[in-house]
């Protein structure tokens, strides 16, 4: 033992001036330790009051910004009105409502390609809150009843609430941080790309547009969005739809 400090104090008689590289370095390490931690602490608090909010009495706003463009449009949650002494059938008919309203606003995300351009991280699986958003989902979806009329326990049914009040909250997480970061994760580069396609977007659905505008306008977005964004065919199926809509009717062909 006698040895060991021995040799030790030794080294660190001969190497002293390290401690001018390690010291820093220890210090820098050790705050982005305490950084990481921060950060992980306050999205935990986020996710209790999310869920909080998503599992109390009182229906609440759909992310503030949203309720406020929507005119105080309601965001309802699963347990939202679950009364205990109501029917089992009246409440997985309440529970389905709010499974398919939450299916629908997803679904806008993935079809609207204008939103899709202003929000991609919502199409992105890679990231972490949308990534656990779609596992929630999966995991309701996988509980959801056939039916009202089938016969669950309360057991199966309380699981079902469960998982879905958890995809509402990892739903709600995910798009403000998807609001929030917007195309920041992009390069500068990959930023003119989309405005590109958003101005594209804008020409394909313009009725001053001829349709020849119209229709190049269209092609071209996908073009763009092409590696930075998956599109999807039913998103683009969609735009064909509404740039269709928006052209002037075929006249009919000359009697002969």
């Amino acid at each position: 033992m006698g040895e060991f400090w021995s040799g030790l104090w030794g080294f660190a008689g001969s190497y002293w001036w390290l401690i001018f590289f390690i010291g820093p370095a220890a210090g820098g390490v050790a705050k982005a330790i305490e950084r990481s931690a921060k950060r992980r602490h306050e999205r935990r608090l986020e996710i209790i009051r999310a869920k909080a909010e998503a599992k109390g009495i009182v229906v609440r706003p759909a992310s503030g910004d949203l309720a406020a463009r929507d005119g105080g449009a309601s965001f309802p949650s699963a347990a939202d009105g679950d009364d205990a002494g109501a029917s089992t059938r009246t409440r997985l008919e309440r529970l389905f409502s709010a499974h398919d309203d939450l299916t629908h606003r997803w679904l806008e995300y993935e079809l609207d390609v204008a939103k899709l351009i202003a929000f991609p991280a919502m199409s992105d699986g890679r990231q972490p809150l949308t990534a656990a958003f779609l596992r929630a989902k999966k995991v309701a979806d996988g509980l959801r009843p056939p039916s009202a009329d089938t016969r669950v326990s309360a057991t199966d049914l309380a699981a079902y609430r469960d998982a879905l009040t958890d995809a509402e909250v990892a739903f709600d997480l995910a798009e403000r941080d998807a609001r929030r970061q917007r195309d920041r994760s992009f390069s500068e580069a990959e930023r003119r790309r989309l405005d590109t396609a958003k101005q594209l977007l804008n020409v394909a659905v313009d009725d001053a547009a001829t349709p020849a505008e119209r229709r190049t306008a269209y092609e071209r977005v996908r073009a763009e969005l092409d590696g930075l964004i998956a599109v999807s065919d039913a998103a683009m199926d969609r735009l064909a739809e509404r740039a269709a809509l928006q052209l002037p009717p075929t006249a009919p062909p000359a009697a002969s």
